[in-house]
């Protein structure tokens, strides 16, 4: 409605004063924090680490796609050097292309590592599970993992294909067993530390059921340093594949692995080290990047 003339126009309501013109703006509502995944792989040593990661997968993925050659034909052609017609780093002493031997050695580890670990965390977890069923059945997992971790990687492999011979089953097992109480003590110390936490113990008078308390509440929150601790044990799993291979008790040749690739590149070291330069820097960068990977993770879940 207008104001009639003479009568004043109360304008407080439009016009701000100084309190209100000094007054702070609301803040906006706080939105949900990202995932620490996201962050980690976003951060400059995540990003390379996955970079680096992919570069090498993808190598032994694509490996038929990125060479024509057998990894296991042989010529009579006998050592090439690097950049030889057909033969990018060059040949070894059997006159087989050693990029096929590199590419389709990643590969293997792939597959090699691929399996383990899963089944190295899986059986450590239920391992964990069952020890925070019962403090009895706790005692008798806790020393089972004793067992196990008294044994050196090397030691077990040698123990293992002592029993089974050399292959890749062995090689699977191995870096599975190696696995297993290191899932299993990571998983059973994040339970414990859950068990204690404020809101455990208000489900617990709420009258939640053990089981539902473990697997709603608990796990959840314990299950985060199971990532990191993913990375680092890939990294572990292809140190411990290529010494198993590199010592004769791994994936046998023919069949190329980057363990036995580099083996069979030693007794021509000093003469040809382009036959080791090959497994090496694929080594190097999937280690590498795995590293750069747990790194991120762990920095990033710790926040």
């Amino acid at each position: 409605m207008t104001a009639s003339a003479g009568t004043p126009v109360d304008t407080s309501a439009s016009t701000p004063g100084p309190a209100a013109a000094s007054a702070p703006a609301p803040r906006p509502a706080a939105g949900r924090r990202r995932s620490p995944y996201r962050a980690a792989l976003s951060t400059p040593r995540g990003a390379a680490g996955l970079a680096l990661t992919c570069l090498v997968v993808l190598a032994g993925v694509l490996a038929p796609l990125l060479t024509g050659h057998d990894p296991t034909g042989q010529s009579g052609q006998g050592l090439l050097a690097p950049g030889a017609p057909g033969h990018p780093l060059g040949t070894d002493d059997l006159g087989r292309d050693l990029l096929s031997r590199v590419l389709y050695g990643i590969r293997a580890d792939l597959g090699v590592i691929a399996v383990a670990v899963p089944l190295g965390a899986a059986l450590g977890c239920l391992c964990a599970l069952l020890a925070a069923v019962h403090p009895a059945a706790d005692t008798a997992v806790q020393r089972a993992f004793d067992l196990v971790l008294a044994f050196p990687g090397l030691i077990l492999a040698l123990a293992v294909t002592a029993v089974l011979g050399p292959g890749r089953l062995p090689v699977i097992l191995v870096v599975a067993l190696a696995e297993i109480p290191v899932f299993g003590r990571q998983l059973r110390a994040g339970i414990l530390v859950q068990r204690g936490r404020e809101y455990v113990t208000a489900a617990r008078v709420g009258g939640t059921s053990p089981a539902r308390l473990l697997t709603r509440h608990v796990l959840p929150n314990a299950a985060d340093p199971l990532v990191v601790q993913f990375a680092v044990s890939l990294t572990v799993a292809v140190f411990l594949e290529g010494a198993m291979s590199f010592l004769g008790v791994g994936v046998r040749p023919p069949e190329p692995t980057l363990g036995n690739v580099l083996g069979q590149a030693m007794p021509y070291l000093d003469r040809s080290p382009h036959l080791a330069a090959g497994p090496l820097t694929a080594v190097t960068l999937l280690v590498l990047g795995l590293s750069l990977l747990a790194d991120a993770l762990n920095r990033e879940t710790r926040r």
